[in-house]
């Protein structure tokens, strides 16, 4: 697959995502006046598991690894968790406080700042295929065939 078909399909799956954390902040924001910031955690987790559980099944379901999907939900949380969840928190502090932006926009640009980091961190740690796995898209192939083995390795 290209990067730019996987950064596509990236993005389906982060649009979906957006609508996920925009209809739950909004309904949370109503419950919990006054804690965006609460609000906007417990919004960002729940569209973690959602978009981890699409970037499987879709994104990147050509490095699929069944018996590898604690770590990489591990790896997918400190990653995409990390920067989503610390991006937006600063960001919305910075935008809803600082600039006076209402809740919704202010999300809005912080996961669109956030964007670019998710989909190298997710391609490149994540989701990555370990050096040397066969069929990988990181493996080098001169086109001489397979290196041969060594008693070594």
């Amino acid at each position: 697959m290209t990067a730019l078909m996987r950064w596509w399909k990236f993005n389906v799956v982060g649009a979906m995502g957006m609508a996920v954390q925009l209809g739950l902040l909004a309904l949370m924001g109503r419950w919990a006046r006054g804690h965006a910031l609460w609000a906007t955690a417990a919004a960002i987790e729940v569209t973690l598991l959602h978009n981890f559980a699409w970037h499987v099944r879709y994104t990147w379901r050509d490095r699929r690894d069944d018996s590898a999907m604690v770590g990489r939900l591990m790896r997918f949380h400190l990653s995409n968790g990390l920067v989503s969840m610390v991006g937006n928190l600063v960001l919305m502090w910075l935008l809803v406080r600082g600039a006076g932006l209402p809740l919704l926009v202010a999300n809005l640009i912080a996961i669109a700042c956030c964007s670019l980091g998710n989909f190298l961190l997710g391609d490149g740690w994540t989701f990555g295929v370990a050096e040397g796995t066969a069929g990988s898209e990181t493996s080098a192939d001169d086109g001489n065939g397979p290196e041969p083995r060594t008693a070594m390795g």
